[in-house]
């Protein structure tokens, strides 16, 4: 069963500061270098309007600021802002439940397997909230968690988009199949995502380039789906094929409609 857990977090840069003061995110101050303010007036005027202190600062003070919120990875460009924020929520199944009752919609939800790399999650959780998707699913072992670096590639999709994250992603599988979601991972030898049926409620699960999706989770699945390849390259890094396999997915439920 998921619970939810919250960590601290500092957000980067000028799309994920603006889209958290956007939602409504809790925010103890938002701190800026003298050049990115001009091109800020936007930010400083929804802080404004929310009470959220401003504070000027060097790029040097900025850069060390960030590499702390990066936790021992590459800290990303924080372009001249970036805010301490209230603590990242993680989220429970029901939230995704609830956000897709309220679009009159069945539950779709992405579920990423041993992927652990930070641009990857962020750009993932990016195209979730873009196509539709009611919630991102990620293990509390052998996955990256929703870091700085992580947040900042999303571009504040995480303020919309719920992250669930789980003890167990197999026993995840059980729980969302008891609820009528069907299960497909994403992997090379299953049938071509544009012939399956991919329409209705669904969890889609993207495994770690290389290695794809455990064995476990294979075996749990309803299917697997693969994205034709054309070119000489033989395959997509693992957020490119999401979004594809995302916007497959919402292009046959429009036709059903």
């Amino acid at each position: 069963m998921e619970t939810r857990e919250e960590v601290t977090t500092v957000l980067l840069g000028r799309n994920t500061v603006k889209e958290a003061l956007k939602s409504g995110r809790e925010i103890d101050a938002i701190y800026l270098t003298e050049a990115a303010e001009a091109n800020a007036k936007d930010i400083v005027a929804l802080a404004k309007r929310a009470g959220v202190p401003i504070k000027r600062a060097s790029k040097a003070k900025l850069d060390e600021m960030s590499q702390f919120a990066a936790q021992g990875q590459k800290a990303s460009n924080h372009q001249g802002i970036l805010a301490k924020a209230a603590a990242v929520r993680y989220r429970t199944l029901e939230d995704a439940q609830v956000l897709a009752e309220q679009r009159g919609e069945p539950l779709f939800l992405i579920a990423l397997d041993g992927i652990e790399d930070p641009h990857n999650l962020g750009a993932i959780v990016r195209s979730a909230e873009v196509f539709g998707a009611h919630g991102v699913v990620i293990p509390k072992r052998r996955s990256v968690g929703m870091t700085a670096a992580a947040a900042k590639t999303a571009s504040g999709a995480e303020e919309y988009m719920p992250v669930i994250r789980v003890t167990n992603l197999p026993s995840f599988i059980d729980q969302v199949k008891e609820l009528g979601v069907f299960v497909a991972v994403a992997d090379m030898d299953g049938q071509s995502a544009d012939k399956a049926n991919l329409t209705g409620a669904m969890m889609l699960v993207i495994g770690a380039e290389g290695d794809g999706v455990s064995r476990l989770v294979r075996q749990k699945a309803d299917f697997a789906v693969k994205i034709d390849m054309y070119g000489k390259i033989s395959s997509l890094n693992a957020s490119a094929a999401a979004a594809v396999l995302m916007y497959e997915k919402k292009r046959q439920d429009r036709v059903r409609d």
